[in-house]
């Protein structure tokens, strides 16, 4: 019964938020509050649209208007706008005005993802496989819409009031049928392919996802290196070492070995892995981690 309750309750506000995406929205249509963080391009505020209550809260970022990040800005909106998935932050929509581009998007009361990771140092493997297989649901519904993320780490993502984890930046996002050759993401995340600048396809967000469930158990990537150079190397290499502390299970390591695969093409496929022993016996079904 609660589940129905919620899912009801998730549809009043989908058709409150449809008609609210209808309207043209100015800045003095809402009580913006606390700063909650910056980005490369931008300021992220807490606010709240003043004739709509029932939407409670608002992440609010202002982005000034360049021209140099136009084009991926406007990428970023089409791609993440359509997406409706409980793993992914929702982005109910946009205005702009001479200076300044104004993204509204769904509120994660619990935050960061990584200030929590740095604040645990690690997850617990309950904890890793719960939100590894958020994740790869996620990426199996953006994947089943065309759409590429290219940029899995923590700093990208955030947690919501229920402990469910959502992905909340598509910067580096595309829709595409066709393999890429763009170089983008971020060098620990950087698959082989890209490193080596040959063709990608949707296959670079398992090797970023293997390399995500890695730094939850261990608290570091797993390619980590003094030099920028020395990392490429072992990327391409596939240099994956497991050390002794913190323990791991042997089952958590066997998952991450099939994710971090030099061929793309033999990767363990998104599908796969939410069967694999370690997800099945850890992951909490309902997607949420209550610590």
């Amino acid at each position: 019964m609660a589940i129905a309750a919620e899912t009801q309750q998730e549809e009043k506000a989908s058709s409150e938020v449809t008609a609210a995406e209808k309207r043209r929205w100015t800045l003095n249509d809402f009580d913006i509050g606390k700063p909650l963080g910056r980005g490369k391009f931008g300021h992220v505020y807490l606010a709240r649209e003043k004739r709509v209550s029932d939407l409670e809260f608002f992440y609010f970022r202002s982005q000034l208007k360049q021209s140099q990040v136009e084009h991926q800005l406007r990428r970023e909106v089409e791609i993440q706008s359509h997406l409706r998935h409980p793993n992914i932050l929702r982005l109910y929509g946009y205005f702009y005005d001479q200076k300044r581009v104004y993204l509204i998007l769904e509120y994660a009361a619990k935050g960061e993802l990584y200030k929590e990771l740095q604040k645990c140092k690690y997850f617990s493997e309950r904890r890793a496989a719960t939100y590894v297989a958020s994740l790869a649901r996620a990426l199996i519904y953006c994947h089943g819409k065309h759409v590429i993320h290219r940029d899995i780490k923590p700093e990208n993502l955030l947690i919501g009031a229920q402990g469910e984890l959502k992905i909340a930046d598509f910067g580096w996002s595309v829709h595409t049928f066709n393999r890429r050759r763009t170089m983008c993401g971020t060098l620990d995340y950087l698959p082989p392919e890209m490193v080596e600048s040959v063709e990608h396809d949707a296959s670079v967000d398992i090797w970023s996802l293997g390399v995500l469930c890695y730094e939850f158990l261990y608290g570091v990537p797993p390619f980590e290196a003094k030099e920028h150079s020395d990392t490429y190397r072992r990327i391409v290499q596939v240099d994956l070492k497991f050390p002794p502390k913190p323990i791991v299970s042997s089952a958590a390591k066997d998952l991450i070995s099939q994710m971090l695969v030099k061929d793309s093409s033999q990767r363990l496929a998104l599908h796969k892995l939410l069967e694999h022993p370690w997800i099945v016996q850890n992951a909490d079904p309902s997607g949420t981690y209550r610590s």
